[in-house]
């Protein structure tokens, strides 16, 4: 899988030994044990200790005066204070409600929500967990538990996603259209610049021009600055991933350049294993030229794969696993079920999905329409929906409908690209998990395999069909509470506004009912006090 608006393709150093897994915690003391259990109750606590302190303090702040004036004062209001006042408080809160709202619908959340917890939590006790950027590489080191935290409602770099100057590029000539959103674009942007580049870019010329370059948003532009590194530097690996990418027409060219980006990387990266200790910049250079690496050695074999040679990119996927085990959130095993297909080598595909169709890991559509297609393959060559409604299912095809039921349960869109009820178009650069886009970007890649395997198109229509079931809207976005609390607070202070204004006698008699309430509690206070002394 790739990181939110990562790349796939990035990693750590490859000299960094994955994190060993923690043991169990040794038990807690009693102090640790009690300073637990205070930060847990801290809310409760500070509102108990603030009430004890104030009826402690009653006779030095003289609370008993000032309750015997605020009663004075509410018995000499008019009316018209009340009006006013109500009238003061529904303004007030209609504009916090108007603001709320236009919040809510400019960054989908509420922003009195958003200040609490990012501000008022942590005084009240709270902790906000540090949670590190997925693809980020230090976030790499914590291996299943930070994956098991990622939603599938995420972004993702599309493991199998084109090359720009050499298939996209080659759509918009044909078509004069363009095939990337900006979206896309921009997110491929934000990548790149994560992942290309470091903050000690400025001590090598031809990095820091790469930096610019990848802020770029001409594509012309960001070629002349990839040969102006070179001009610098004609070992700058990211300038011949760059020209690679947006620049080569043709695989073969592609597949050029990536191979000098593979010599100029290696020697990189050598050097900078070499200074890695020698400060933490030098290690950030490391875990940079370490992800260039990786995604060069991961393009190069999807150019292999897409030239014919598929054992050849097989093997540079499976060094790549293996030089880089705790990098699984890398996807690279998507890439290397779909070559094993095209190789027809499913005791492999079998061997690669025992290891990854782990609930350890995000699921894909990769994953589970090609555990369903192993599932069918057994059994499709001889299935006929008439004989299995006379006799019944057999086990093995009742294996195969249930993996289908669990594909089509984790993403519904992809059986009508499989059977060819909605048209395929270029797969994006990123895809939503479950969503149609991740539809199309498998699709695009397996439709071949579903094909060759004789009757694995037809199980799947007559299952699918069986247990179909519209694909749900996207979930509107619930309104926050305090939406709600606004809207409440700003009608009924309006409404008491309305009825102070058009009733003001009744309000006055129960504004004098209150203050002699208060008058009684006061007197009250006082003969308790007195017994007291």
């Amino acid at each position: 899988m790739a990181d939110r608006h990562g790349l796939g393709e990035a990693g750590t150093a490859a000299a960094s030994a994955p994190a060993p897994a923690p043991g169990p915690s040794p038990p807690l003391g009693w102090r640790e044990r009690l300073r637990a259990g205070l930060a847990g109750a801290g809310a409760s606590l500070w509102l108990v200790a603030g009430l004890g302190l104030l009826y402690a303090l009653r006779v030095p702040l003289r609370l008993c005066e000032h309750l015997a004036a605020v009663t004075v004062f509410l018995n000499s209001l008019t009316p018209k204070f009340y009006v006013a006042l109500t009238g003061t408080s529904s303004l007030i809160s209609g504009l916090i409600f108007i603001f709320e709202w236009w919040y809510f619908h400019k960054h989908g959340t509420s922003f009195i929500e958003q200040v609490s917890v990012s501000h008022l939590r942590p005084l009240m006790g709270g902790t906000e967990s540090s949670i590190s950027e997925p693809g980020s590489p230090l976030s790499n080191r914590g291996g299943e538990n930070s994956r098991q935290n990622l939603s599938e409602c995420t972004v993702w770099r599309n493991p199998l996603n084109l090359f720009r100057g050499a298939e996209y590029k080659r759509y918009t000539w044909v078509t004069g259209k363009e095939p990337l959103t900006y979206c896309d674009m921009n997110l491929s942007a934000q990548d790149h610049q994560t992942f290309f580049t470091c903050d000690t870019d400025f001590l090598r010329p031809s990095d820091a021009v790469m930096q610019k370059a990848w802020r770029e948003r001409d594509p012309p532009a960001r070629i002349k600055a990839a040969y102006q590194a070179l001009e610098l530097n004609n070992d700058c690996a990211t300038a011949y991933v760059l020209l690679a990418e947006e620049e080569a027409t043709t695989i073969v060219d592609a597949e050029r350049l990536f191979k000098q980006a593979l010599k100029a990387g290696v020697t990189i990266y050598k050097r900078s294993q070499q200074r890695k200790h020698q400060s933490p910049q030098h290690a950030a250079q490391l875990r940079r030229d370490a992800n260039v690496l990786l995604y060069i050695k991961r393009r190069l074999a999807m150019c292999a794969r897409r030239l014919g040679r598929i054992r050849e990119a097989v093997k540079i996927m499976r060094d790549l696993m293996k030089e880089f085990p705790p990098f699984t959130m890398l996807n690279i095993h998507e890439n290397l079920l779909e070559s094993l297909l095209e190789l027809q080598a499913y005791a492999d595909v079998q061997a690669v999905l025992a290891k990854y169709d782990d609930i350890s890991l995000p699921k894909s559509a990769a994953i589970c329409y090609t555990a369903a297609l192993l599932k069918t393959r057994t059994v499709s060559d001889k299935f006929s929906p008439e004989t299995a409604s006379r006799r019944g299912l057999s086990t093995a095809e009742i294996n195969a409908v249930e993996a289908i039921h669990r594909a089509v349960e984790f993403n519904p869109h992809v059986p009508k690209y499989l059977l060819e009820m909605k048209s395929l178009i270029l797969p994006p650069e990123h895809i939503l998990k479950r969503g149609d886009s991740e539809a199309i970007a498998y699709a695009f890649f397996h439709l071949q395999h579903w094909k060759r395997i004789e009757g694995a198109l037809n199980l799947l229509q007559c299952t699918w069909e069986g247990t179909f079931h519209h694909v749900s809207v996207y979930p509107k976005k619930e309104l926050p509470f305090f939406i709600h609390f606004t809207a409440g607070l700003c009608s009924s202070t309006a409404m008491i506004a309305l009825l102070t204004h058009r009733f003001p006698e009744i309000l006055g008699v129960l504004a004098k009912a209150s203050g002699r309430q208060l008058s009684k509690a006061n007197r009250n206070a006082e003969a308790s006090e007195g017994l007291g002394r």
